[in-house]
């Protein structure tokens, strides 16, 4: 599950009202469109994503950062086509056949967690204690439990893989996870976090992250994203994966495929020692030769006894500092776009969808730094169909 960021940038904070994503791009121009009543300044959160880091070098400022999960969205005013000025990030580009998300269903209520489930602190307030000042180094028993939680995430993953199809709602892939993770004894961990409704994020075609699962089916054509993390042991387990429903066209899968490329060539860099930075800047390079987008607001994550922490992951270009070290367990996990790499947030609090109705893609790894390199420990995950 991605951290979200901010840094202090000026940032028109764009959401949606209720849960109706904008009929635009793609789908045919909106009637109207939607603009915030004025752009905010925010900084960082201390409740969640990457954890807070002061100081260190600037990030270039060509891009601005937010957070979709740390804050609820303003009320919007519309505004005419013919007055859309610089909101012509809505017209109509053709990224390929698809569904657009132009109404988004029906969420039903949480499902339970058996009483005899252990819980992580936010199960029932929804408010997750401050991450600690510096990331977390494991010991061999830390380490085991990692290795536990990591592989219920991904029988998890696997369990949708062998299941997912056109029919099936994402309020299904919600039980599958759920089902799979008390069965195994784990908290599903998405599950109340900062409010989050769900045991899983399902992200369809145009959301890029964050998706919340609902009673919309999956039809042929549609990419998803679907977003693991099982809480077992008294550590969190994470991992996503990108998954073709029937016939996806050659834009959609150049996509996928770029998505993971950008993943697994980051994770081939880490080791003791290396910069956290060197994460970005080669997703960002891979991105470039693959002709997508990294969408920078979202950041992987320090991930252990705690679900979001220190060390910051950064896919895009950075230069802050920080280095690997034995025992380090963090996400690599870039959102990557077919268009434009700004997102607008529904008044859900946590839908991202990207302005430009392009679609989006994502797979995420849990990573242990070794005394020689790394451990994927979800490695077990193969492929993306």
């Amino acid at each position: 599950m991605a951290g979200g960021v901010v840094r202090g940038a000026y940032f028109p904070f764009l959401s949606a009202p209720g849960r109706k994503i904008l009929t635009c791009g793609c789908g045919g121009a909106a009637d109207t469109l939607l603009t915030p009543s004025r752009a905010s300044s925010w900084s960082v959160d201390s409740r969640g994503g990457g954890g807070r880091r002061e100081g260190g070098a600037a990030r270039p400022s060509s891009r601005s950062y937010f957070s979709s999960s740390f804050f609820r969205p303003s009320p919007l005013s519309t505004l005419t086509p013919r007055h859309c000025g610089v909101w012509d990030i809505f017209r109509r580009v053709n990224f390929g056949s698809y569904s657009l998300l132009d109404n988004v269903g029906e969420v039903s209520a949480a499902q339970l967690v058996p009483e005899h489930i252990p819980r992580p602190p936010y199960a029932e307030t929804g408010q997750p204690p401050p991450p600690p000042a510096s990331a977390e180094l494991h010991s061999k028993e830390g380490i085991e439990a990692m290795r536990a939680a990591c592989s219920l995430a991904v029988k998890a993953q696997n369990t949708v893989r062998k299941n997912i199809k056109a029919g099936m709602t994402t309020a299904e892939i919600d039980e599958l996870v759920h089902r799979v993770a008390v069965e195994g004894g784990a908290y599903p961990s998405p599950l109340n976090y900062l409010g989050f409704p769900k045991s899983v994020c399902t992200s369809v075609n145009n959301v890029a992250c964050h998706g919340i699962p609902d009673d919309r089916p999956l039809v042929d054509g549609d990419i998803i994203s679907v977003d693991v993390t099982v809480y077992l042991g008294g550590v969190h387990g994470d991992c996503c994966e990108t998954y073709l429903i029937g016939d996806v066209d050659e834009p959609g899968q150049h996509l996928v495929r770029a998505a993971k490329r950008c993943r697994d060539e980051a994770i081939s860099l880490c080791a003791p020692g290396i910069p956290f930075a060197v994460i970005g800047n080669r997703v960002e390079q891979v991105a470039n030769k693959e002709g997508v987008t990294v969408v920078p607001c979202f950041i992987g994550h320090g991930i252990g006894s705690y679900f979001h922490g220190p060390p910051d992951i950064y896919h895009c270009y950075n230069f802050f500092p920080g280095e690997m070290q034995p025992g380090m367990t963090f996400t690599i996990e870039p959102v990557i776009a077919q268009g434009k790499e700004e997102v607008l947030i529904l008044e859900d609090g946590w839908t991202a969808v990207m302005t430009d109705n392009g679609r989006a893609a994502q797979f995420e790894h849990t990573i242990l730094i070794t005394e020689t390199g790394y451990e994927i420990l979800t490695e077990s995950i193969r492929g993306y169909n």
